[in-house]
């Protein structure tokens, strides 16, 4: 029979509260962040960042305040940059590729709970990898919710909720979140105004 970690990790529905395992395992990563969230020199966070994340590429930096479930179940490529309050629920797994910026106050969530309240009432959950592709940028506020991809060189605007996969090479805002349009190279030229 599986843990209810085994189970978590495979993309089925689990109790995350009946695996001591699991409740471990966010405990320590949840006295982390609170400890990272408190330095103030630039080598100590970088150090427990490394200790935090799964994998990290060179140059990863994150503002505080910074959140995460788990932290080993999130894979950081290079050239990472977070504003400030990052939330990364990473039950199912998120990744982040090379060249990644985020806006502040951004939520990556792979966790979600059944619609009918008796079951969700006992505590079940699913999660769902996110997957961020490389040179990506996310404005602020951006919520993105479980099993949702965001395809290399796009840029999704402040305050949006991807809901659906956003497909490379594109500037897409909105909630739901939809494609405007796609970055063409004259963008290498513009005024930097996404609407245009």
């Amino acid at each position: 029979m599986k843990t209810e970690k085994e189970k978590m990790l495979a993309g089925q529905v689990y109790n995350p509260g009946q695996d001591e395992e699991l409740m471990a395992e966010l405990a320590a990563c949840k006295a982390k962040c609170l400890r990272y969230n408190q330095l103030t020199t630039a080598a100590e966070k970088k150090e427990l960042l490394k200790e935090i994340l799964g994998q990290s590429g060179e140059n990863c930096h994150i503002e505080p305040n910074f959140w995460c479930d788990y932290g080993w179940n999130i894979k950081v490529g290079n050239n990472f940059y977070a504003n400030h309050n990052l939330t990364v629920l990473d039950a199912g797994g998120v990744t982040f590729g090379d060249n990644v910026f985020i806006g502040p106050d951004c939520g990556f969530y792979t966790s979600g709970h059944p619609l009918d309240a008796e079951r969700r009432n006992t505590g079940l959950e699913y999660a769902y990898p996110i997957t961020v592709g490389n040179n990506v940028w996310i404005g602020g506020g951006v919520r993105v919710v479980p099993g949702i991809s965001i395809g290399d060189n796009s840029v999704i605007g402040a305050g949006s909720v991807v809901v659906k996969d956003i497909p490379a090479n594109c500037v897409a805002a909105g909630n739901p979140c939809r494609v405007i349009r796609e970055v063409t190279d004259d963008d290498a030229n513009s005024d930097l105004n996404w609407k245009k």
